[in-house]
């Protein structure tokens, strides 16, 4: 049966009577004190991923048993919530005015410890996707695939993985942007080249720390994009209540500042993680006129797993009907597979949605 009431365990902001030394010292560098965490992530991942580095680079240290230790504590401890802090921070800047040096720390020298390269994210993310709506002229639309199809999604995730950063750069000087072209180039190229240099001098050490992840990376991502954009209204393709989902009460919201709530998102960009569950009661009813897809329990990554093996049962036990009159499964069913429908991007319907 699927989930009928909607209680949010999801984390919001509750101010602090009293702040330690370090917060007060870290409170006059970042923004807004809820960005607290990003703080203390960063610190984290700079004593515990930047040493052991070092020590696994050490000449006469590396073997290959301590490859999966590291990365038990890089996935375990920390990549879901870097790529998270990295999605909120490119919203909305962690430092203040006068400190924005500082703004290169997280995407510079972090980002590459979880396989991002430099600048890429926030171009494709900021500046294309989130202009483009997972409508056809975003890079990384899943319109055109049949979304419960394993064989769609390893061509999804190959046009990405081998074709993306061409398209996008295509994309930037189509929209006359040679600046962010040369900081996505500069990016890609200094990670590239770090990485070519590391094999050449080291290779285990370098296919530990810099290549497995960022492999690895660049799949999560797709499932990811993927599991946000899985179910889409035909008739009404550009209505972000109807082009995303919404995951609440699961872990993942918990450690990775309530993505889950990929709806509230897409309406408004840069909206405060701390608020999405907010803002999601406080507009049940439009989430319910608009037939909105919300998931209890489950994380995009498993609405991604639960598609490929076609578990439609699962996801109907996880689903929340919002609707005044209760569904049965056999309904609920029949929704997602209708969401899940390729689309013919030359329908009226379609190209009345893209942005002009």
């Amino acid at each position: 049966m699927a989930v009928r009431t909607l209680e949010l365990t999801d984390p919001t902001f509750t101010p602090k009577a009293e702040r330690n030394a370090f917060e007060k010292l870290a409170l006059r560098f970042i923004r807004d004190e809820r960005d607290l965490p990003f703080v203390w992530l960063s610190l984290q991942m700079t004593l515990v991923l930047i040493p052991l580095a070092i020590v696994l680079y050490w000449p006469g240290v590396f073997r290959w048993w301590m490859a999966p230790l590291y990365w038990a504590v890089l996935f375990g401890a920390f990549f879901d919530r870097y790529i998270l802090m990295l999605h909120n921070t490119s919203h909305k800047p962690l430092f203040k005015r006068e400190h924005g040096w500082a703004k290169f720390y997280i995407p510079w020298v972090l980002g590459p410890f979880c396989g991002e390269t430099p600048e890429t994210y926030y171009i494709h993310h900021i500046t294309m996707h989130h202009a483009e709506g997972n409508l056809p002229r975003d890079l990384s639309s899943t319109m055109k695939y049949q979304r419960d199809s394993l064989v769609d999604f390893f061509r999804y995730w190959s046009d990405f993985f081998f074709l993306s950063i061409f398209k996008l750069a295509a994309y930037q000087l189509g929209k006359k942007r040679p600046r962010l072209f040369a900081w996505m180039i500069a990016g890609e190229l200094s990670f590239y080249a770090l990485v070519a240099l590391g094999l050449a001098l080291s290779p285990g050490p370098t296919l530990t720390i810099f290549v497995v992840p960022f492999l690895l990376c660049r799949f999560l991502m797709m499932c990811g994009n993927w599991g946000q954009h899985a179910f889409i209204d035909q008739n009404d393709p550009g209505n972000s209540y109807k082009s995303s989902i919404t995951c609440v009460n699961v872990r993942y919201n918990q450690r990775a500042f309530n993505d889950g709530y990929h709806i509230s998102h897409h309406l408004v960009a840069n909206r405060h993680w701390t608020e999405h569950p907010g803002e999601l009661l406080a507009n049940r009813a439009k989430y319910a006129a608009n037939g909105a897809i919300i998931f209890q329990g489950i994380d995009f990554f498993q609405v991604w797993f639960f598609l490929m093996l076609k578990r439609y049962d699962v996801l109907a036990k996880h689903f929340v009907d919002l609707a005044e009159q209760p569904r049965s499964d056999e309904e609920i069913i029949a929704l997602l597979k209708s969401r899940v429908q390729r689309f013919d991007l030359t329908r009226p319907e379609v190209l009345a949605a893209v942005p002009a």
